[in-house]
């Protein structure tokens, strides 16, 4: 079963790659590494999903957020590889978190991106992690995750 089979198994599809909002580029590919810029989750109308987790977000949200910027780094991923999903391996993971200062189950906030992950790419989808906890984020996200992946044959 391809990635794509398994996201069309789940009722999910690749959204486009969202322009960057600032002076980068989505991706960049160094030989078989590709490193994804950060990215926060976007609703279908194209607004991003705002807040402060702990305060006016709960942790069950922000995890479909993080899932919902998940999608938006495999739609990187797969243009980073030419298209082809299937050669994809996530390395390295950075989530990062809007929440109050007090605030402590960042993990389980950024397993909405690695449940995700894991569930399209298999093995291939395990990755090293960070998931930390930030005073602000632009425009208020609620979270944002940045990837290194490899990209295979």
């Amino acid at each position: 079963m391809t990635p794509e089979d398994k996201l069309a198994k789940m009722g999910l599809e690749l959204p486009a790659v969202p322009a960057p909002a600032g002076n980068y580029v989505p991706w960049k590919r160094v030989g078989d590494i590709a490193y994804l810029a950060g990215q926060g989750p976007r609703k279908a109308d194209g607004a991003f999903a705002t807040g402060k987790v702990g305060a006016d977000v709960t942790v069950e949200t922000a995890y479909e957020h993080a899932k919902m910027v998940g999608l938006q780094i495999l739609a990187s991923a797969k243009a980073a590889a030419g298209g082809d999903l299937a050669k994809v391996e996530f390395v390295k993971v950075l989530g990062m978190v809007n929440a109050v200062s007090d605030f402590g189950d960042h993990p389980r906030v950024i397993n909405g991106f690695s449940d995700l992950i894991v569930a399209v790419l298999g093995d291939r989808g395990r990755h090293a992690r960070s998931a930390v906890g930030m005073g602000s984020l632009p425009m208020g996200i609620t979270v944002e995750v940045e990837a290194i992946i490899k990209i295979h044959g």
